[in-house]
């Protein structure tokens, strides 16, 4: 199965990735964890990512869509994948499809953990964070938002809603039932 997941930081996508992971047998590709593994290995582009975060820049998309395509290439996602961080934008969304598309496979959905913003605020200030004030926490939602409605307008039907408030364990069931295991 191959998915890509969205949801605001604090919606506890990382969580169910990894019970997802298990369950569907595929792995979670996080992109933060592509980003940290190519930097600390000192890969080229671990190296040309260092540079724009050094300076404090976003990492450009081409940057990081050559960083998901070399982790796509590798063997234990033949059987699919859960892809949490990319795409974020229409244009990743494209890239993606595109990458999928010269090895004739596509998305078999997109699994969108849909998270109040107040519970959100509860969740990011109980990491206790130094920057995880309310109005940071606010205003990253914000920008969440102006990504994010887009690439589900873009994805239209393939989008699989799931209320992500509630326990761990029923937020899982409620996925795995969405997705139809």
């Amino acid at each position: 199965m191959r998915l890509v997941l969205l949801g605001p930081a604090g919606a506890g996508k990382g969580t169910q990735a990894e019970i997802l992971s298990e369950k569907l047998n595929v792995p979670h590709i996080s992109t933060g964890d592509i980003f940290r593994a190519n930097i600390s290995e000192g890969t080229p582009l671990g190296v040309e990512a260092k540079e724009y975060i050094d300076a404090g820049k976003l990492v450009p998309t081409d940057v990081t869509a050559r960083m998901v395509e070399s982790r796509l290439e590798e063997p234990d996602t033949e059987e699919g994948f859960l892809l949490d961080g990319f795409p974020r934008t229409v244009e990743q969304a494209q890239i993606l499809e595109d990458l999928l598309g010269k090895k004739n496979l596509r998305l078999d959905h997109v699994v969108n953990f849909e998270v109040s913003e107040d519970v959100v605020v509860q969740r990011m200030k109980a990491r206790g964070r130094a920057d995880d004030t309310e109005d940071v926490i606010r205003t990253r939602l914000e920008v969440y938002r102006d990504e994010v409605v887009p690439l589900i307008k873009h994805y239209g039907d393939n989008v699989i809603n799931v209320q992500a408030e509630g326990e761990v364990s029923e937020i899982n069931q409620r996925t795995m039932q969405a997705l139809g295991k």
